[in-house]
């Protein structure tokens, strides 16, 4: 496969549809007609696309931030159906994201989510407490995965010997030119641009790759086939109904990385329109493409972990059209990339430079600057992952710090006020603490199976880390509200009580 896949067509096909997405992309973010006239770099130009996005690339964007190689390569690693849950569930995320938050963000005029927050605690200190979270985990986790994960699966399909950095670097550098150059306007283009031939040619390979074992998944493992997951599994069954759909709310409705995405619109509606565009999408398209070719990369080739999806593809596509499908997905990898640049430029600007440093002059110099550095910093931490066994468990079990008890701060200052931002702060610690000890302490490593590393559970049998997830979030809330009134003498408002709606008239 490796003389087929470095063919001089291959190769040029490759390059041309590469270099047409940067060329469409170009053209509409700085060709005639486009509409970028503040030179200077506003806020609302640089991080929301100048609020003129229409409701086809909203819901690009946000399917292109998600769908990138960590979960065409992550998920389809685990070589499982179950792992379609993840996606199933994202449909109801979404669904809240359209109804209940997008219409709080507009209302609230919000550039960031943590400016929601500033807005409903008394005292400003838990948005930058967050703000940092997210950016944390950008710069540490999310960032460098989706440069691993995209350099892995185009070193799996082209069958190459090359260290993964010869991958990520050329594609972290593009990804910081479409941020430095056109702001999360030419983001949420080529993401539109490019998830329609991902979408497309993924769709495809599910078809091929069932044809390739006669559409004939019955020797396979029942384990893998099964929609029902046991403890042991990634997704055991009963964890649909207790962490899955806070984790989807967080994920969805909280995270930067999305909701900005869901703001480049100029109206609410608009806004509703892209996000249920994307959630159909959600719901039809991405479950089978996540998780099918890595079930029949098992029946043609056995246990490949991470690889398996690259190895697929490149089995069952044609020479032309791997190249074809190699170039979407460097085109997803550098969008989704740049997709994250563009957030974490927009925290840092609005939550830490503009507040403590000093005013911005000229946002699209300063997302110049941080966009290198992040750069830079994801590039070198590629190999940290190299040693993943699964980077989506990786990612998802890593995401669990910071993401309820951050999602716990929403939740206690939407339906609370009176609220003192030091104890959604003491909650948010307590959260932190606590899923560290359950997932890190209580998980001891077990070396004695052929000299693999498992982690065996010391404590609670059933409980999983998404069970965790759900315990920390409530127990967050609980404490944010009792360090509230124990600790700072503020007695919480519930928002649908009596008095609740009687502040709530008087702030309006």
């Amino acid at each position: 496969m490796f003389e087929t896949t470095n063919s001089v067509g291959q190769i040029g096909i490759f390059v041309t549809l590469t270099i047409l997405i940067a060329v469409l992309t170009y053209w509409k973010v700085h060709g005639k007609g486009a509409n970028r006239t503040d030179e200077a770099g506003s806020t609302k130009e640089v991080f929301l696309a100048g609020g003129g996005l229409t409701w086809l690339f909203v819901a690009g964007s946000i399917t292109l931030t998600n769908l990138s190689t960590e979960q065409l390569v992550g998920m389809n690693g685990n070589q499982m159906l179950l792992l379609a849950w993840w996606e199933i569930s994202g449909f109801v995320g979404l669904l809240i994201l359209a109804f209940i938050f997008v219409p709080i963000y507009y209302r609230n005029n919000c550039t960031t989510v943590t400016e929601l927050l500033e807005r409903r605690y008394n005292g400003g200190s838990i948005r930058t407490v967050i703000s940092a979270l997210f950016l944390l985990g950008n710069i540490l986790i999310y960032l460098p995965a989706a440069l691993y994960s995209g350099s892995l699966f185009l070193k799996s399909m082209f069958g190459v010997d090359w260290s993964l950095l010869w991958f990520a670097a050329p594609m972290a550098i593009i990804a910081a030119i479409y941020t430095i150059t056109g702001g999360l306007r030419a983001v949420a283009v080529m993401d539109t641009y490019s998830g329609i031939g991902v979408l497309a040619i993924a769709f495809l390979v599910v078809i091929l790759a069932l044809a390739a074992v006669d559409f004939d998944l019955s020797t396979v493992p029942a384990e893998r086939t099964s929609m029902i997951g046991s403890i042991e599994s990634p997704i055991p069954f009963h964890t649909l109904f207790t962490g899955m759909i806070f984790i989807q709310i967080f994920y969805w409705s909280t995270n930067q990385n999305i909701t900005q995405k869901a703001m480049t619109a100029p109206t609410v509606r608009e806004a509703q329109k892209g996000v249920m565009a994307a959630a159909i999408v959600r719901i039809l398209i991405i479950p089978a493409i996540v998780v099918i070719p890595g079930v029949v990369a098992y029946k043609l080739f056995g246990s490949l972990g991470d690889a398996a999806y690259g190895k697929l593809v490149a089995h069952v596509l044609p020479g032309w059209m791997s190249g074809a499908f190699a170039a979407m997905m460097m085109a997803a990898v550098i969008a989704h990339t740049s997709a994250i640049l563009n957030s974490s430029v927009a925290l840092y600007s609005v939550d830490f430079h503009d507040k403590f440093i000093s005013p911005v002059a000229n946002h699209w110099r300063l997302a110049a600057v941080v966009s290198v550095v992040l750069t830079i910093t994801s590039i070198l931490l590629v190999p940290v992952f190299e040693n993943a066994k699964s980077i989506i468990n990786l990612l998802q079990q890593l995401n669990g710090l910071s993401s309820m008890p951050i999602l716990s701060a929403f939740i206690a200052g939407l339906l609370f006020r009176n609220m003192d931002a030091r104890a959604a702060i003491a909650g948010l610690i307590w959260g932190v603490a606590l899923y560290a000890f359950h997932n890190f302490i209580l998980y001891v490593p077990d070396t004695l199976y052929a000299g693999e590393t498992f982690y065996q559970h010391i404590g609670i049998g059933w409980l999983h880390y998404i069970d965790v997830m759900a315990i920390v979030l409530v127990t967050c809330v609980l404490m944010a509200l009792a360090v509230n009134r124990f600790l700072f003498g503020n007695r919480a408002v519930f928002i649908w009580s009596k008095e609740g709606r009687r502040l709530a008239a008087l702030e309006a």
